[in-house]
């Protein structure tokens, strides 16, 4: 009932009021792994198709909706950015209100904000930046499996892993981590950041940069494990990835361990507390501390 009398008042405005637009932007949260990815797949549950489903419903006709990036299925998102137009007799503000009482759990709009009419969720912005989580502690835990790769196997040397990273910072050519099945020209990345840091039992990556091949992120981490956990050196790792080594990087990190965490945009209309490091970072003492505590 609801849908339908915002449809109705929609469609009974003025037609110079109806019909003038606006753009609006929206600050996304999703669990990835009730979803089988961002972009909308034909016979698959996604987050664009579940947003654009309820927009066209309210809206009355369908509605596109643009994401800042794709996530793969499983993949977390604590701020991910998209837009559509509607008309301009709602408050771009109330946008989050309407969509959160219809949306499915596991999606939260966290605001909504007018922008201008060419601004874009993808081509206006800087910058991505994503969160990759571990949890090394050897006992399975509930309360964080859906949010990090249970990698108990070895121990992970996270200054190793610090170093091993450093080198990628600027830009290089990464065709050693792109999946197949890319429709991108080239495989060149410029990445503004990369950073390890070991929080207790959980040891995080981030890594930031415009753009993204597809599969990056989970591929480098895949290999990077191996610097953690003593197979490779910094230094084997680095060459891997310079001599384009795509047959040695065997193995691509769980999605459910992978957030995109924030991206970044010229006069951005959010306040940072809507889309600065959303999503908690855990933190659980390592065995040493337990037992110093006891």
């Amino acid at each position: 009932m609801a849908n339908r009398s915002l449809s109705q008042n929609l469609a009974a405005a003025p037609v110079d009021k109806a019909q003038r637009r606006q753009r609006v932007a929206l600050v996304i949260q999703y669990r990835g792994t009730a979803f089988h990815g961002w972009q909308w797949q034909p016979n698959q549950r996604t987050v664009q198709a579940e947003i654009e489903a309820v927009l066209s419903d309210v809206i009355g006709m369908k509605t596109g909706l643009h994401g800042a990036g794709r996530t793969d299925s499983g993949v977390h998102a604590a701020a991910q950015v998209a837009h559509f137009d509607a008309p301009a007799l709602i408050p771009a503000e109330r946008w989050a209100d309407i969509l959160n009482h219809r949306l499915p759990a596991g999606i939260v709009i966290r605001a909504a904000a007018r922008v201008a009419d060419d601004w874009h969720a993808r081509f206006s912005a800087l910058w991505r930046r994503y969160r990759y989580t571990l949890y090394t502690q050897p006992y399975p835990n509930l309360f964080v499996q859906p949010y990090v790769w249970h990698y108990y196997h070895h121990p992970l040397n996270a200054a190793l892993m610090q170093s091993a990273l450093e080198p990628l910072v600027g830009y290089h050519d990464l065709a050693a981590f792109q999946r197949t099945g890319s429709g991108r020209s080239h495989s060149g990345v410029e990445l503004q950041a990369a950073a390890c840091d070991r929080r207790g039992v959980f040891v995080q990556v981030e890594l930031q940069a415009k753009g993204f091949l597809y599969g990056m992120v989970r591929l480098i981490m895949g290999l990077l494990v191996q610097v953690g956990n003593g197979q490779l050196s910094p230094a084997d790792f680095t060459q891997i990835w310079q001599d384009r080594r795509r047959d040695l990087v065997r193995y691509s990190a769980p999605p459910q361990g992978l957030c995109l965490l924030r991206v970044g945009y010229p006069n951005f209309p959010f306040p940072p507390a809507v889309w600065v490091d959303t999503q908690p970072q855990f933190f659980l003492p390592d065995s040493a501390e337990l037992a110093s505590a006891v």
